[in-house]
């Protein structure tokens, strides 16, 4: 187990730094000025003033010193300064941060279920609710949450009038976003986890369970499921990093505080340390995440423990 610690630490510090390293490069290759897109149109041209800024901010110095002050203030704990807010990214974020996992954390538990609940009525069965599923599954896995979002709110919101629109707080405004979030998880993780069920089911200590008599939903519950929750538990690693990328342009559509505001403020001002801090967070919950489902493997089957040791 401590070696496999090690292996999951050193692959999320790798990660981290892969995170750092690509948002440095995309802002910094992208076209424009940062000390322009700091002073805005009207004080561009006051004389001294862009000097006084870049040097303020440190972006008179070369690139590479730039990214090594920049990894060296993370490694302190330091998230730095916002160009455009003008105050510590840290307190910047506090009040965004759990707005914007609350809405991924609620996606990804919807989301889990939802897979299972799907998977278990369907696996092993033909017909028409079969095919109708798994249509209805591969079409919101196409369809982007963003555009989810826009659906619900005019079917639910504007038509029936069951959820409010823009800016809610609480249980009922929490509701539609996380609908959007989590239709797309859960058909990717249904398909996965029927797959592994139907697999399962034809295995010989499926054929030895229903010999000693053990009914279809014994066998489900004391044998199947639990080699179809090993994918799941995988690929929900995945999906919690992906939920927080998405959340926070399902923000955007219903106007919810959180991160994604602040994201979209940031990109447009090239606001690199609030962005490079977004990014970050978003990688170490997916690290966490991925962490906790390495150590949920034992958990769920016994013989992976030996495994792991």
């Amino acid at each position: 187990m401590a070696r496999l610690i090690l292996r999951r630490a050193v692959a999320g510090v790798a990660v981290l730094w892969g995170a750092v390293t690509l948002t440095f490069l995309a802002v910094a290759l992208t076209g424009g000025n940062q000390v322009d897109s700091i002073l805005g149109p009207d004080s561009a041209t006051v004389p001294g003033l862009r000097e006084q800024v870049a040097a303020q901010y440190g972006l008179d110095r070369p690139l590479v010193v730039q990214y090594l002050d920049r990894l060296g203030s993370l490694l302190t704990g330091d998230l730095g300064w916002s160009y455009q807010r003008n105050q510590p990214v840290t307190r910047l974020l506090a009040d965004q941060v759990l707005p914007t996992l609350t809405l991924a954390a609620s996606a990804a538990v919807v989301g889990a279920a939802l897979a299972v609940l799907l998977a278990v009525a369907t696996a092993g069965r033909g017909g028409l609710v079969r095919r109708v599923v798994s249509l209805l599954e591969a079409l919101v896995v196409a369809l982007p949450p963003f555009w989810l979002g826009i659906v619900l709110l005019s079917v639910f919101s504007f038509g029936l009038r069951w959820f409010p629109a823009f800016g809610a707080d609480g249980v009922a405004g929490l509701v539609l976003p996380t609908v959007a979030l989590a239709l797309p998880i859960a058909g990717v993780l249904a398909q996965v986890a029927r797959q592994e069920l139907e697999v399962a089911e034809g295995r010989p200590f499926a054929l030895s369970a229903r010999a000693r008599g053990l009914s279809e939903r014994q066998l489900l519950l004391r044998h199947t499921l639990r080699h179809a929750l090993l994918p799941v538990t995988t690929l929900s690693a995945w999906a919690v990093g992906a939920l927080v990328g998405g959340a926070v342009l399902v923000e955007q559509v219903f106007s919810r505080p959180g991160l994604g505001r602040v994201l979209v403020e940031a990109v447009k001002h090239r606001d690199t340390p609030v962005v490079t801090a977004v990014v970050v967070l978003a990688a170490l919950v997916f690290v966490v995440t991925s962490a906790l489902a390495d150590v949920l493997y034992p958990v769920i089957d016994a013989r992976l423990r030996t495994e792991v040791r």
